[in-house]
């Protein structure tokens, strides 16, 4: 995001800050302090050595673990993941709770077919990397049947335009459609519901993620991708329970987390490759009033869950 433009959306969100204070410099004061914060911020999210498990392989129905993946290995679906650190899984304690993993088993249940699983996704990467990813995708081998894109939490803290990240977004989308694929996008999330963000920051940062989530969504539709509003899915279960949804670092999910973010993108992701047997794919919601959902909750208790196998509704840590 060029400087000018974030410091529009600062600007923006430190006005409202300020608000009725009645101090003429009291605007740029908080602007500053906005941009002391995301310095420090940007320091944190994004920036991590830590290496998601690895998960890729043939991902047979019924069976909990790939067979690995070589060239005399059949399959019938080749699912692919790009993104950031949320695509690969950061935040997983093993790779039976790497969302891929989480989609590929249930993917392969859902069509009783034999489904690969590769990951281009990397951690810290923004919409700028997806282009790369996809090249490296064409070096590897032809486009896979079905593509998962999550990413967008790193533009919003790197400050990159909102415009420039949609259309980047947007011309993978496209490029992978050209090859024949199938693409859900997952749009960005809320940061909004990161408690490690300080406020007003977070005030701020939450605001531009949801008009990149918008302009993400008309992006992907106009590619011919299918998005996935994660924002509105998952921030009211974040607020109820962020000790469960997130992981130790207090920032990426937890494994509940993402078992949460896989099962509203495996309806989409099934439907738009034919296999979906589980009665209509939900409507995704309409972007919900941010008052509603700042308001307190009351804790829920466990769900039933979507996904085969062991239990992943656990706490990969405590918040530190």
């Amino acid at each position: 995001m060029p400087r000018t433009s974030w410091r529009a959306a600062a600007l923006a969100g430190a006005t409202a800050v300020a608000a009725g204070s009645g101090a003429g410099g009291a605007s740029w004061l908080t602007y500053t302090y906005l941009m002391r914060q995301a310095t420090e911020a940007r320091g944190v999210i994004g920036r991590t050595w830590a290496k998601p498990p690895e998960a890729d392989g043939v991902y047979l129905p019924g069976a909990q673990s790939p067979v690995p993946w070589r060239r005399d290995v059949p399959f019938d679906l080749h699912l692919m993941i790009f993104g950031d650190s949320t695509a690969a899984g950061l935040g997983c304690a093993s790779a039976a709770e790497v969302p891929g993993v989480l989609l590929a088993r249930a993917l392969a249940d859902e069509s009783r077919r034999r489904v690969r699983l590769s990951t281009k996704a990397i951690a810290g990467a923004t919409s700028r990397g997806l282009a790369g990813q996809v090249d490296a995708m064409y070096v590897a081998g032809p486009p896979p049947d079905a593509a998962v894109i999550l990413v967008g939490a790193n533009d919003v803290t790197a400050k990159q335009s909102l415009h420039r990240s949609a259309q980047r977004l947007g011309s993978a989308v496209h490029r992978l459609r050209a090859g024949g694929a199938v693409v859900v996008v997952g749009t960005c999330p809320d940061l909004g519901v990161v408690g490690a963000i300080p406020q007003p920051l977070r005030t701020v940062v939450r605001t531009w993620g949801r008009q990149l989530a918008r302009a993400q969504a008309a992006a992907t539709r106009a590619a011919g991708g299918h998005p996935v509003p994660l924002a509105d899915l998952l921030t009211p279960e974040f607020l109820s329970a962020p000790d469960r949804l997130f992981s130790a670092d207090g920032f990426h999910p937890s494994a509940a987390g993402y078992e949460l973010a896989a099962r509203h993108l495996l309806p989409v992701l099934a439907a738009a490759l034919g296999h979906w047997a589980g009665g209509p794919v939900p409507e995704p919601p309409l972007t919900l009033a941010a008052a509603r959902l700042w308001l307190p909750r009351t804790r829920r208790g466990p769900r039933e869950r979507l996904f085969p196998g062991p239990a992943v509704g656990t706490v990969a840590g405590e918040i530190g």
